[in-house]
């Protein structure tokens, strides 16, 4: 989790807005979650027009489902960026690593990058 709010509050922009650690006995989460008797840590993040949360599970035990674009469900988030080559290379220092270099659309520039847990990051910059 520290990890986690360390990305995406000091390198990717968020505003931390509240946090909270979630107890096994909590009967309303479980079933908003849909996993009942879950135990986790969660943080709510704020941005411009957008709020991410941040979720650390420890019951049930989590396992890795990274996937691919090409996998059904998949998901990821775009974030736009005003000069995507800049950003390529900061956030490259911060830890996400990237399918190659930012491409040119014409209209557009756009690459796909993993954040430090596996996470598909979208940067998208309007030319």
């Amino acid at each position: 989790m520290e990890a986690g709010l360390a990305f995406y509050r000091d390198v990717i922009g968020f505003e931390l807005d509240w946090r909270s650690d979630i107890p096994s006995d909590n009967d309303k989460a479980g079933a908003a979650v849909g996993l009942p008797g879950f135990e986790a840590r969660m943080a709510m993040l704020k941005g411009p027009n957008i709020s991410l949360e941040l979720w650390q599970y420890s019951r049930p035990e989590p396992r890795d489902r990274r996937s691919n674009p090409a996998d059904l469900g998949y998901p990821h988030m775009a974030l736009a960026v005003e000069d995507i080559e800049a950003e390529h290379a900061r956030l490259s220092e911060a830890g996400m690593t990237f399918v190659g270099p930012p491409v040119d659309f014409g209209q557009q520039k756009a690459i796909y990058g993993r954040d430090p847990f596996g996470n598909v990051i979208e940067l998208l910059e309007e030319v």
